[in-house]
C-alpha cells in the first residue's frame, strides 16, 4: 500500500491509521514540517524508518536528520538514482543511508 499527505500533521494521522513499513517524508510540508513531523513520528512509531527527501543539501542538515532519527535522506536532484537504493538499504537490510559528501555519493552508514 502507499499513501500521501497533504501536510506534516497529515503524515503523522495516516502513519498512525496505516502503519507503513517506510515513511518518506519531505521537509518543506505546510501545517508541520518533516522535521518536526519526523521527530513526533519517531516516538509514536519508534521501529518505522524514515526516509526523508528534500532540495535542500548539507552536512548540518544530514546531521541534524540523524539526531531527529531519521534512517535515510535523498536529495531531489538524485531522487530518481537513489530512491530505490534508499529504500532497499532501510527496509531490506535494515541500514541507514545518508549521502557522503566529501565523495558527493550515497553511501550506508
Amino acid at each position: 500500500m502507499c499513501g500521501e499527505s497533504a501536510d506534516g500533521r497529515d503524515a503523522i494521522q495516516r502513519a498512525l491509521t496505516t502503519r507503513p513499513d517506510l515513511i518518506i517524508l519531505d521537509l518543506t510540508m505546510p501545517v508541520m514540517g518533516g522535521f518536526e513531523a519526523a521527530r513526533v513520528l519517531r516516538k509514536i512509531l519508534p521501529e518505522t524508518p524514515i526516509l526523508v527527501y528534500s532540495m535542500h543539501d548539507g552536512d548540518q542538515l544530514i546531521q541534524d536528520l540523524k539526531q531527529a532519527g531519521v534512517h535515510g535522506f535523498v536529495c531531489k536532484t538524485e531522487i530518481s538514482g537513489a530512491l530505490l537504493d534508499a529504500i532497499e538499504a532501510i527496509v531490506i537490510r535494515k541500514a541507514t543511508f545518508f549521502p557522503d559528501s566529501a565523495r558527493d555519493s550515497q553511501v550506508l552508514v
